[in-house]
C-alpha cells in the first residue's frame, strides 16, 4: 500500500493544479491532500501553495491545509 500512496498523491496533486478544472475540483483534491496526511502530501500542500499559477485563494488554502497537517502528524 505504501507504493500506491505517492501515485495517490501525485494523483491528486495533479487535479489540484490544473487550471482546466473548475475551481471547485481543485479545492477539493487541496481537502483530499489534506485528509491522506502523509509526508508526501504534505510536501504536495506546500508545493501547491508556492504554484503562482494557482489562484490566491487556492494557494492560501493549501498553506492552511499544510499547516493542519503539520499539526497532526506533530508529536
Amino acid at each position: 500500500m505504501s507504493e500506491e500512496r505517492p501515485a495517490e498523491v501525485k494523483k491528486v496533486m495533479d487535479y489540484a493544479a490544473d487550471m482546466t478544472l473548475p475551481a471547485k475540483l481543485r479545492t477539493d483534491a487541496i481537502e483530499q491532500l489534506a485528509k491522506i496526511s502523509t509526508h508526501e502530501a504534505f510536501i504536495a500542500l506546500l508545493e501547491l501553495a508556492a504554484n503562482e499559477g494557482l489562484i490566491t485563494k487556492e494557494r492560501d488554502l493549501a498553506l492552511k491545509k499544510a499547516r493542519d497537517v503539520l499539526k497532526r502528524t506533530s508529536p
